[in-house]
């Protein structure tokens, strides 16, 4: 892709970055996860690729050819960061002092986390006048083991459990439109638990 489109691309989904930051962002992204082509079978032991391998699961080295599953986590992680506000940004939007923001990050009010530069703030909790209704309560019914791109996924994937005019909608639209934040509480808390 050249980096003329690439820009269009990022411009048409709204992301105010450069090609070449947007390719830094995922090349980041790239650098923290496992390596390139890592061999499943070496974390477990011989009795558990057995078991793993009896209910069907492959355990063998991603070939060649397949496509890495890697890339779409990195490029949706890469998103998160660019979309993420700073401190700075999350005053303005909130109309209250940085000091404000770190203490609400401080005491859960807030998600967020450290990285160069200082802290990042996800974008899907904020509105054009502060935070989503019913913020504080998801926060604090998310199990703390789970890392924010999960979380931004929750909260921007449609779920079954929330309909909105009949449709699957998202933690977060359920929560603009004045939904009972109960319903995402229950989803949220059990995130990361196996089915």
């Amino acid at each position: 892709m050249t980096t003329v489109a690439l820009e269009d691309v990022l411009a048409k989904v709204g992301l105010k970055v450069s090609a070449g930051q947007f390719l830094t962002l995922v090349e980041d992204a790239a650098r923290r996860l496992s390596p390139p082509n890592p061999d499943p079978g070496h974390y477990f032991s011989a009795d558990q690729q057995a078991a793993l391998n009896d209910v069907g699961l492959d355990l063998s080295p991603r070939a060649g050819d397949e496509v890495d599953g890697r890339a779409k986590t990195i490029a949706a992680q890469a998103v998160l960061r660019d979309s993420a506000l700073t401190v700075t940004d999350a005053a303005a939007t909130l109309g209250v002092d940085t000091s404000r923001v770190r203490h609400r990050l401080a005491a859960g009010r807030l998600a967020g986390w450290k990285d160069r530069g200082g802290w990042r703030l996800p974008a899907w909790q904020f509105t054009s006048g502060g935070v989503l209704p019913g913020l504080e309560r998801v926060l604090a019914a998310l199990p703390g083991d789970q890392p924010a791109l999960v979380i931004a996924a929750f909260m921007t994937t449609p779920q079954e459990d929330l309909r909105l005019a009949g449709e699957p909608a998202t933690p977060r639209q359920w929560l603009l439109a004045g939904g009972d934040p109960t319903p995402v509480v229950e989803l949220g808390s059990v995130l990361g638990t196996p089915v």
